[in-house]
């Protein structure tokens, strides 16, 4: 099972990284104002992920590719990290979908 992990960045801002099983991080989210809004963007992701139209694949001006997880409202709930292939870019979405809905939150911002 993965897990959310919530963190505080130097800018006071929050944001949560969800680890597969590995504990390779397989999704960044963007950041948060509040604790609060990062554990609504949890709860979001869970949601989104279950959706196969949610994730958006990309290709980086370098030529690596990425997804983006989003909500119904198309706002970015998280990226990933940019992997060497486009077979590399579909195992991270697999990945997230296995992982986000029963993941476990662990609250890492004191």
């Amino acid at each position: 099972m993965g897990k959310f992990i919530i963190l505080k960045r130097p800018n006071g801002e929050y944001q949560f990284n969800l680890k597969a099983n590995n504990g390779q991080t397989i999704l960044n989210s963007e950041g948060y104002y509040s604790k609060a809004a990062c554990q609504n963007g949890i709860e979001s992701a869970r949601k989104n992920s279950q959706d196969k139209t949610r994730f958006d694949r990309k290709t980086s001006s370098n030529g690596k590719f990425y997804f983006n997880l989003k909500a119904l409202n198309g706002q970015i709930i998280g990226t990933s990290e940019m992997y060497e292939s486009e077979s590399g870019r579909d195992n991270g979405i697999l990945a997230v979908e296995e992982n986000a809905a029963t993941a476990n939150i662990e609250d890492q911002a004191n």
